[in-house]
């Protein structure tokens, strides 16, 4: 019996990627300095360039064999590995305590680090408008 492997849908992965990172597609555009649909294209497209693949990879804070490799399975497998299973501390253990082993705030300040460039890059953008619009009803 001949089984073959179905080839791994890289902009849907990308897309996945992107939700998880909390990133909308307009952001990821304005990084790559692509337009919206562009990156929904890129999302819809079963294989990417790899000089594209290496850009986005960049944008996202990950390698291209991350996103080459990602799926839904290693992405749970991983976010179970956070809890403790053994005797009564267990996530579902006697006293029904949850045990992380990262804090949610850090988690947080983690991410708004890693994005702070891109907050300060749609701040202008929306700064420029504004003043764009102001100028126009000056007129």
């Amino acid at each position: 019996m001949e089984t073959t492997t179905k080839p791994k849908h890289i902009g849907r992965n990308i897309s996945r990627i992107r939700e998880l990172r909390g990133m909308k597609q307009e952001a990821l555009a304005i990084a790559l300095g692509v337009s919206q649909q562009t990156i929904s294209t890129i999302e819809n497209s079963a294989t990417v360039e790899e000089d594209r693949l290496e850009q986005i990879a960049k944008e996202l804070g990950m390698t291209t064999e991350a996103i080459k490799n990602f799926s839904e399975e290693n992405v749970v497998n991983f976010f179970n590995s956070f809890y403790d299973n053994s005797g009564t501390n267990s996530a579902f253990g006697n006293n029904n305590q949850n045990h992380f082993n990262f804090n949610p705030i850090d988690k947080l300040v983690e991410a708004y680090e890693e994005n702070k460039a891109l907050y300060r890059e749609l701040l202008q953008s929306e700064k420029d408008k504004v003043a764009y619009l102001e100028k126009l009803l000056n007129k």
